[in-house]
């Protein structure tokens, strides 16, 4: 289990994590929402050791470091391979240097994203670089994989598509969490949902609260947003 306790994070004079605590246990699909600047990247860079911050992080009961950092895999829109190497030469370098590497996994996403095994990275859009990088992360045998926006550049058919293979391909060992505008989108494959806004973390609902709730989940992301429909009416009649 991860378990993030009184994290905060300041940028010079901005906050960008205010005071965070959340447990992440395994095997759990984990949707993190909140506006752009609300804290998700900086959350998941905290977890993951490239960032400082006040608080404490742990990972079954120790801290973050080299002797366990195996077990963390992330998945960015900056990206984290190597350009100029084909995706077979990233799959023997993978292979070499994490022993939990799922070749079959592997394979079958690339199959899956018809993604070419012989070209260089750098030649691929920027979708397929996208889905790539989260081929790896998925495959990289680690317990627990962050995905911040991974499917920037995809279109809704890939995206739907990858979240039905997600949840049937992950084991009971394995976690992933998800920050993602497209909360619509993946609603139906998440288990929990944690909300950010405004630096503080400020809902943690398990499916089964949502379901109680009697409201779907965007409709408790505008509640607890106080997302106003009224601007947009607002704005057309300014514009007029």
């Amino acid at each position: 289990m991860i378990e993030i306790k009184n994290v905060s994070k300041t940028y010079k004079d901005k906050i960008a994590l205010s005071d965070c605590s959340l447990q992440i246990p395994k095997g759990q699909i984990i949707g993190l929402f909140g506006a752009n600047g609300a804290g998700k990247t900086t959350f998941m860079k905290c977890v993951l050791g490239f960032l400082t911050f006040d608080g404490e992080i742990t990972l079954d009961g120790e801290k973050i470091g080299r002797h366990n950092i195996d077990k963390l895999a992330f998945a960015t829109g900056d990206h984290s391979f190597f350009p100029s190497l084909t995706a077979d030469d990233h799959k023997i370098f993978y292979m070499m240097h994490f022993p939990k590497f799922n070749e079959r996994r592997y394979d079958a996403l690339m199959e899956f994203f018809e993604l070419p095994t012989g070209k260089k990275i750098s030649e691929f859009s920027l979708g397929m670089q996208n889905q790539f990088e989260v081929v790896l992360a998925i495959s990289r045998g680690a317990e627990y994989v962050f995905m911040d926006e991974p499917f920037a550049g995809n279109d809704v058919f890939n995206r739907e598509d990858f979240y039905k293979v997600l949840v049937s391909v992950l084991n009971q060992d394995e976690t992933v969490i998800i920050s993602t505008h497209l909360i619509e989108e993946i609603a139906d494959y998440i288990t929990r949902a944690v909300l950010i806004r405004k630096s503080k973390i400020i809902d943690d609902l398990s499916v089964a609260e949502i379901e109680a709730s009697g409201k779907s989940l965007i409709e408790i992301v505008r509640e607890r947003y106080d997302y106003r429909s009224d601007r947009i009416k607002k704005a057309v009649d300014q514009m007029k």
